[in-house]
């Protein structure tokens, strides 16, 4: 069975991108811890991180970064955090969100109900920083 991040990626349920190529996306969770938080996710159904394949995760790591920078640019911050968690989704994805502090790395703190603005506003800001990166 797929998983909701498969769905995702192949347009079954809706999703805020903010990156694409063959081997990755990058997208908005819909659940930030602060604004502009990113999930960067292999498009193959990898479970746990440890059994990824190097040169796959070496991609998304790649990809992590650049968001990351774009985060920070966006947004403001002087640090982008990055979390491999992995226990509410069997896919591998990374947490990119911009950090202003410790205590924005924490899934106890999340926004569990974002505006629909606030999520296009990041989306939009997330987007134009990449295009600025590239």
């Amino acid at each position: 069975m797929a998983t909701v991040f498969t769905k995702i990626i192949n347009g079954d349920l809706p999703g805020r991108f903010v990156y694409t190529d063959d081997e990755i996306v990058a997208f908005l969770t819909i659940q930030p811890m602060t604004q502009g938080h990113t999930l960067v996710v292999p498009r193959a159904e990898i479970d746990q991180w440890q059994d990824v394949d190097p040169a796959v995760f070496g991609r998304v790591m790649q990809v992590s970064q650049l968001v990351g920078k774009a985060v920070c640019s966006a947004f403001g911050a002087e640090r982008a955090g990055v979390i491999i968690a992995g226990l509410e989704v069997p896919h591998l994805h990374v947490h990119v969100f911009p950090a202003y502090n410790l205590t924005d790395f924490g899934f106890a703190n999340v926004d569990p109900n974002p505006s629909p603005e606030s999520l296009d506003e990041a989306q939009a800001k997330i987007k134009a920083a990449l295009a600025d990166l590239a």
